[in-house]
């Protein structure tokens, strides 16, 4: 019934060789950019106080928007640069941030070396949630932002102000909700892209998301990137962020599950043992041998569970043996929040999924 995933990695090439000589291009990119770099677009940068995460997530109808406005850096903070982007603004103000400065104070000493800063549009935070914003007279219509608790964002050439309004109740709904701050931004992309977004039709799309997180372990990277997904070009590129960072996270719900192994079959396990249909006289369960595989005592929990609460079962030839469907899913969580074990699992849950480049 699912199509199997597959997760495409994209990469940026700065440089092409040609057989065994020196000859080289300068950077590969796009051909759409032009001359001139200009991202009308509208994004997100923001920061969670708790895990110290910090991120932008950005979509455009541009191909390849991850490769220029968002920047980041773990335990400092973030930047958006859009509008006639001028990508120096990302380590520049990052090198503020780091070395004390404020964010209106690093942001007004950017753009005031900036002839053309009145083309640019810019957000800003720092990771104690202090944030600025530049938008110029030069971004296309409708431009502006929006500033709120731990995050800022920003928008050119976008249907309306309806646009930042989605994204930022979307971001502040999830607030101290404790779900990876990717996932969050991810969300708040989708909630602007859902009242129209960018107002333009027929060009390239292209959205990216990308989070840093400085805490130890959290990242095999030095410089902590965790999260780093660059959709260059997608008929749905908002949607295809959300559909790579479920299976590379491995969130349950984001397939049937079809295959025999993976990491969301460890969180079915973990529910039903909560509800009292897999192994419930074990008082908790331990990674022993096939903790991955989806094997037939799992199946029959499944199916236990379905019974009980009149879902379609195999008996009555309605669905396979072990089914775990989206409405499956919903139902694990509405009968966790009954049994007040909801907050108890999404904590295990959260350490399960996070994403660890």
């Amino acid at each position: 019934m699912s199509r199997p995933f597959m997760c495409l990695g994209l990469i940026a090439v700065s440089s092409v060789g040609f057989g065994a000589s020196a000859s080289f291009v300068s950077a590969q990119e796009p051909a759409a950019w032009g001359e001139d770099l200009v991202f009308h677009t509208f994004s997100i940068a923001a920061i969670d106080p708790v895990t110290l995460e910090s991120g932008v997530a950005v979509t455009t109808r541009v191909p390849c928007v991850g490769n220029g406005v968002p920047w980041v850096r773990a335990g400092v903070g973030a930047v958006a640069t859009q509008a006639s982007t001028r990508t120096e603004y990302g380590a520049e103000l990052l090198d503020l941030l780091e070395q004390g400065m404020g964010p209106e104070e690093a942001l007004a000493k950017a753009t005031a070396g900036d002839p053309d800063s009145e083309r640019r549009q810019v957000g800003v935070i720092a990771l104690d949630g202090r944030s600025a914003q530049h938008t110029g007279s030069g971004p296309g219509d409708w431009a502006g932002h929006r500033a709120g608790l731990n995050y800022v964002t920003q928008g050119n050439v976008l249907v309306g102000p309806e646009v930042l309004a989605a994204v930022a109740g979307s971001f502040e709904g999830s607030e101290g909700s404790g779900r990876h701050l990717a996932d969050r931004l991810i969300e708040a992309l989708a909630a602007g892209q859902n009242v129209g977004g960018d107002r333009r039709k027929g060009r390239f799309q292209s959205a990216a998301v990308i989070v840093t997180d400085p805490r130890e372990g959290r990242s095999r990277r030095a410089d902590g990137l965790t999260a780093n997904i660059n959709v260059c070009e997608d008929p749905t590129p908002v949607a295809e962020l959300r559909r790579i960072y479920d299976t590379i996270s491995a969130t349950l719900g984001f397939r049937e599950l079809q295959q025999q192994t993976g990491n969301d079959v460890w969180q079915v396990k973990l529910i039903l043992h909560a509800l009292g249909f897999y192994r419930p006289d074990e008082t908790s369960l331990e990674r022993e041998d096939g903790w991955q595989m989806y094997d037939d005592e799992i199946v029959r929990a499944v199916d236990a569970f379905r019974a009980v609460h009149d879902l379609s079962t195999p008996e009555a030839g309605r669905s396979p043996s072990g089914l775990v469907d989206a409405e499956t899913v919903a139902l694990f969580w509405s009968e966790l929040e009954r049994a007040g074990k909801a907050a108890e699992l999404r904590a295990m849950i959260r350490e399960l999924t996070a994403v660890r480049r």
